[in-house]
Parts: structure tokens; sequence; C-alpha cells
């Protein structure tokens, strides 16, 4: 893997050297591409707040009501009948659960998420995948390919870091973390099963969303069983995800209003019950009832925290859909709206619950008065779409992501929107998640058992995240650690009291998550890992400069005129199949480009800093290697013109080239200037002619295609590994013609097969 540069002999370095002080005069610095370029690249178009006026982050905390709180905010559907499923034994329990509740809310959505954990963001963008990113651009701790030595040039991108803070504890950190493989081999698969936990979510949420409104209608008629509840619910399930293929664009201006009105309906309900029922329940503000509420059941009480802690499902959402907006939006619709409602429907729950203790079972239709039962029912089905829809949503958001980053088969992509970014469609994995939703509805039947196994995904994800959020504090905010402390002491050991509790549940249906975790988290990770094999081959199997030399020198080779698009994942040096096309294609493009498309980890890549080019020496062969570099939230689509694009940048490349090149900048002090500027001039017109002609006879897109099988030798799992299962994957997922949208009639597919 050493010398990744040699394939181009005329490499060059950006520092200055002593050719660039000739005549005691300090010339242009000479750049190439891929090393200036490279280390360009920001990402970092951070949204001020401060710059943005008040009327447009109101105008998104508005909108962030119908996108980021449809979870969290269906929750009192089903909380306190989960909590109970076995009745109330004691009205006081009422006022120990509420209290529970109440503190839960406070610490782990309010305090943890929107005022710690948010600020934790991506470059703007949230979720596990960008804690792990934000860790891995400041640590050299990712396993994927691009944070290896042999991209060091086109990935290495600083971290924008708060001050000039130094911290032994955070050097430390780091040192150790990057000289331990177990510990990145531990982040990474951590990382897998967070993912894999929250598309576990996608399959739950509509499941327990649509059960438990659907329910409601059970207290409006006897003649509605609990099998027509089950059959209405897969019903309203798979139109549901019949529809995804529309995209949210078209109803999106429609799950604010909604969200708006349901969250004023609970609040309004929970007020009129805290004043008709009991109006004390408010003590519940005294964690005595906490204390007493665990005496009074011991064992009981413990395993009902794997009901209480629903009430925080979708606390997640406030971080991973954070891109979509800003912080303060989320803050301020968080404060002003949905906690204050969330607090004033759960007491006015636990207010009429002290009166009919009986009624657990459905506590919240049989809490709603009489005159807005069926207004209430109607906009509860509705707030439990737009929760599903959340949810499958983020779904799809997450499989782009991994995709980018190399840990999930190559799927179909669809981008819904023109005008929302993040906004996508995954076929496969959409019919996938519509028939886990329809076999856990009818599987299960009921809210409490799919309860138990919300309980798992959830807590599993808010434990990681705080796991992260750690790391996060020592290494790069280099936060006091005091505050490191109290943050563990304090948030951390809740989370792990209420972890234990939903593990209880393992044969209740808490399996589940974890099976849905294990099937995930083998696929991502053999795909990833043979994904990784396949890219170190070729480094060590790239050609060598003799050989691109060789090809030049060999008279068999004709020119045929166009614009060759030579796909590959390698970043620095040719690919090995490329010797393999031409033995049996010996006839080369009048200009060809090799073509990586290469995911960096990081949320976006500024369009103007997309393509970086080099040169393939010799240059008689008008063969240049261009990195398409795009972020894991970067639209990579059809509507993109991405030939164009890569034609401009690679003229524009050509003039710079010209323009930096030695001769230029001796010529300032060669008596014959006039001379070399002309000869400059010419060879510059004739490139540019050369990239435009070839660009107007047609563009040909090679794809590499290649298979892979274990070596000889290699023992039975990497065999099973390589050969069976990611094989099988890669046969029945989409090809990369699919994935990046390239036209069939200018496409040719080039084998190889690798022995890895």
């Amino acid at each position: 893997m050493s010398g990744s540069g040699a394939v181009e002999s005329g490499e060059r370095q950006v520092a200055l050297s002593q050719d660039n002080l000739k005549g005691n005069k300090l010339l242009p610095q000479r750049y190439d591409s891929l090393d200036l370029e490279s280390g360009a690249v920001s990402g970092y178009h951070r949204r001020s707040s401060k710059a943005m006026k008040w009327l447009v982050i109101l105008q998104l905390a508005f909108q962030s009501i119908g996108i980021v709180y449809g979870d969290i905010g269906t929750s009192p559907l089903y909380v306190f009948s989960s909590t109970f499923p076995n009745g109330i034994n004691h009205a006081d329990d009422v006022l120990g659960v509420l209290s529970l509740i109440l503190y839960t809310l406070t610490l782990i959505p309010l305090i943890k998420y929107v005022f710690i954990v948010l600020h934790a963001n991506d470059n703007g963008d949230g979720g596990t995948f960008a804690l792990y990113s934000l860790i891995c651009r400041y640590a050299n701790v990712g396993l994927v390919p691009s944070q290896q030595a042999e991209d060091s040039n086109v990935s290495n991108f600083q971290l924008e870091l708060p001050g000039n803070k130094r911290s032994r504890m955070a050097s430390s950190l780091k040192s150790k973390l990057e000289n331990s493989r177990v510990a990145k081999f531990f982040l990474f698969f951590a990382t897998l099963l967070g993912t894999s936990m929250l598309i576990g979510d996608g399959v739950l949420t509509p499941c327990i969303s649509v059960l438990s409104a659907v329910g409601g209608i059970k207290e409006a008629t006897s003649a509605m069983t609990e099998d027509r509840v089950v059959w209405i619910s897969a019903a309203i399930l798979v139109c549901l995800f019949l529809f995804q293929r529309l995209g949210t664009d078209k109803v999106g201006y429609t799950f604010s209003p909604i969200l708006l009105v349901w969250f004023a309906f609970i609040a309004g309900i929970g007020i009129y019950n805290i004043i008709h029922y009991d109006p004390t329940v408010i003590k519940a503000l005294n964690p005595r009832y906490i204390v007493d509420y665990f005496r009074n059941n011991q064992q009981d009480a413990w395993i009902s925290l794997g009901g209480i802690i629903l009430c925080t499902t979708g606390a997640e959402a406030l971080f991973a859909d954070v891109g979509h907006f800003t912080v303060l939006s989320i803050q301020i619709s968080t404060c002003g709206v949905v906690y204050p409602a969330l607090i004033l429907a759960y007491t006015g729950q636990a207010s009429f619950l002290r009166k009919h203790p009986d009624l657990v079972s459905n506590t919240f239709f049989k809490s709603v008065p009489g005159p807005v039962y069926w207004p209430m029912f109607v906009v509860a089905v509705l707030a439990a779409i737009i929760a599903s829809q959340a949810l499958i949503s983020g779904t799809f958001s997450i499989v782009q992501q991994s995709l980018a980053l190399g840990c999930f088969p190559r799927v179909k992509i669809v981008h819904t929107s023109s005008k929302y970014e993040g906004q996508v469609y995954v076929p496969e994995v959409n019919y996938l998640l519509m028939l886990a939703c329809i076999g856990v509805t009818m599987g299960f039947r009921t809210t409490v058992k799919i309860g138990n196994a919300y309980g798992i995904a959830v807590v599993f994800v808010m434990t990681l995240t705080s796991s992260y959020l750690v790391l996060v504090m020592i290494m790069i905010w280099k936060s006091n650690i005091l505050y490191v402390i109290s943050y563990v002491l304090i948030i951390g050991s809740v989370e792990l009291i209420y972890l234990s509790s939903v593990l209880y549940k393992f044969d209740q249906g808490g399996y589940l998550p974890l099976i849905f975790a294990a099937v995930l988290m083998t696929i991502m990770y053999v795909w990833n890992n043979v994904y990784r094999r396949k890219y170190f081959y070729e480094v060590e199997h790239k050609l060598s400069p003799r050989r691109i030399k060789d090809i030049a020198a060999n008279t068999n080779i004709c020119r045929i005129p166009g614009l060759a698009l030579f796909y590959s994942e390698l970043v620095q040096g040719i690919p090995p199949i490329f010797k393999h096309y031409v033995e049996n294609v010996p006839a080369l493009h009048s200009v060809f480009v090799f073509v990586s498309i290469k995911s960096l980890p990081i949320s976006k890549v500024p369009a103007d800093e997309r393509f970086i080019f080099r040169r393939v020496e010799p240059k008689e062969l008008n063969m240049y290697r261009c990195v398409g570099r795009y972020g894991y939230m970067d639209v990579r689509n059809q509507e993109e013109p991405f030939e164009r694009i890569l034609v401009e940048n690679l003229k524009q490349f050509i003039r710079d080239d010209y323009k930096f090149s030695p001769q230029s900048q001796e010529s300032a002090h060669d008596s014959d200037e006039d001379t070399i500027h002309g000869v400059q001039k010419e060879a510059l017109e004739r490139d540019i002619e050369a990239v435009d002609k070839a660009w107007e006879a047609g563009a040909v897109h090679l794809i590499g295609e290649n298979e892979v099988v274990a070596a000889e030798g290699a023992g039975i799992g990497k065999r099973l590994m390589i050969n069976y299962a990611f094989n099988f994957l890669k046969k029945n997922l989409r090809g990369s013609e699919t994935v990046f949208d390239i036209p069939h009639k200018r496409m040719v597919k080039v084998g190889m097969t690798y022995e890895l």
C-alpha cells in the first residue's frame, strides 16, 4: 500500500519547496487538485441562529411539530395501560407512576436531548451515525475505508473545536481509542447495533401507534372486537406503506396543524380531567411518591419501569431530525408546546385514574369527555399515522446513511422532494417494513406486548447516545470532568435502570427488537466486511506507473472518439480491473476518466467542492482520475446533471493545471517567456478541445462489476461469509448502475473475479 500517489509520475506537493524561491521571489504555489481541494472540504455550513430572523425561527419551530414529535406526542395513548397491565393495586400507585413520568420526561427528552445532545450535531445533522462520524473525524477510530491512511489526502479535513482548550484526559482517551483495535470494532459494532435498533423502531412505532388509536373505537360500540381492531389496523398500515412512494412532500404541510390540534386536545382534556376528578394529583411533583411506590410494590414497581419509559419514545427523533431545522427551533417547539402538553396530558390521565382505577386498560379514550370523543378519535388516528410516517421516513434516512458509508447492501434510493432535503424512499426497505409491521400487528395483537418489545429498542438507543455523548464531552468539547461525572451519575444511571427493567421482559416480546437487530447487524457486517476487503485488495493490486506507460506505448491499443467514465471504488491509483479491461477490449476512448464515488464521514459536501481531479501521466493518454465526493446526507440521483458538471469541472482543472504548472511559474524569470506561454496556451487549447470533442461524441459509462470469492485455503467462516452470504445479497439487490441511475444504453459492465 506504499506509494499511494505513484500512479502519476508528475505528482507534486502543496508545500512550498526550494523551487518556489527562485530569484528570492516567492512564486505562486503549485498545487495538485487531489491534495489541495481535498483539504478544503469543510462541509461546515452551520446555520447561525443569531443571524436568522425570529420569524423564520418560529416558522421552523411550527414545522418541526409535524415532523419531529409524532412519536413522543402519541405516547399518552398507551403509557398507563402498558405500566399497569395487571391493574392498579393502590390509588397512591398512580401518584408514584405519575411522578416517575414527570421526572423522566424532564430528565431525558428535555434536559438530555433538548439542552445537551442537540449541540453534539455533525454540521447540523444528528443521529447515531452523526455522533459516530463526529468521533471518527476527531480521532482515527473509523473502520470504513475513507478513514484509512491510503485515503487521507481525500477525506482528511479539520473538525472545528471549541476554543483552544487542552485536556490531558482528552488526549489520553483519544490515544487509547486510536491504538486499540478492540475499541474501534466496539464503536463500529455499537453503531451498527444502534442503527439496527432504530430501524426496529420503524417497525414497532406504526404498530403500537395505529393499534392504540384504532382501539379507541371499541369504546363507541361493543361490536368492535379485538379481531376487527387488528384487521383495521393492518389495513391502515398497508395503505400507509403503499403511499410511501409518493413521498411526504405533498402532505407535509398538513402534519404540523394536525399535531398542533392533537397537542391542544390532549392539553385541554388534561386540564379538564385535573379539575374535574382530582386536583390534588399535582402533589406527584414530590419525588417522595416515587420512593413510596417502590417501597410498596418492590419488584413489580421495577418491572413497571418498562411501561413508564414509553413516555420518552421518539425522544431520539429530537436529535435525529435536527438537520431539517435548527437547535433553537427544536428547543422552542419542545419547551413552548410539546413538553407542557405532555405534562398536562399525563397529569390529567392520572387524575382520572385516581377515581377510576379499574379503567386503566384503556385510560386514554376512557378519560376523554363524551362531547369530544369522536373528534379526539379522528385526530388520534391521524396523529398515529403521522407518528408512523416520521419513523418510516427516519428509517429510510438511516438506510441512506448506512449505504453511503458502505454499511448496507445496495438498494435504490429515491429522492421524493426537490424542495426538502432528506425526504427519501427506499422501495425494498419499504415493503420489508410493511411485511414486518403486519406480522407484528397480527402476531402480538395488543399494545402491551408490543410495548415490551418497543421499550428495549427505545432505551438501548438512548443508552448508546449517552455513551457516545460522554466521548464527545471528554474528547471534543473538553468539558469539565465534574459535568461529565454528573451526567453519568444522573442521566446515565437512570437509563441503565430503565434498561435493566425492559430486558426483564425479554420473553414477553422483548426479544423482537433483538431479533431484528441481530438480522440487520449480520447483513450490515457481512456487507461492510467484504466491502473493506475488496477495497484493500484493489489498493494492493493497483496498476503501477510502469504498467500505465506500457499501455500508452502499446500500438495494438487504438483510440476511439468519446468520453469514457470508468467507475471504481479506488481513490488512489488505477484499479486492477482496468488491466483486465484493456486486455479484453484493446481500445480506449479519446478522453478517459476514472471516477470514484466517494462517501466522506461528513453530512454534506458543498457542490462547488464536489469533484477533484488529477492527471494520469503520460499526458498523451488524455486520462484523468476524478473523485466525486458526497456526504452521507447528500443527494445522488438522475436529476443532478452528473456528466455535465463533471466535464465542466474537468475543463476547469485543466486550465488550473496549466496555469500553475512549473513551466508557467518559471516563465516569469525566463528570457523566452512569450515562447513558453505560447506553447502552454496551445497545449491548453488542445486538451480543452479534446474534452469538448469527446463530450460531443458521447459519454460511455464503464462499470466494474467485481465477483468476489474466498481465497484458496480460507477458513469455513470466511468462505460462508464471502461465497454465500455476500454473494446472495449482491445477486438479490440492486446493481451499481441502478443505484447511480446510469443509463443502460450508454453502459458497459466489466467483470473480474477477486480472490479475497
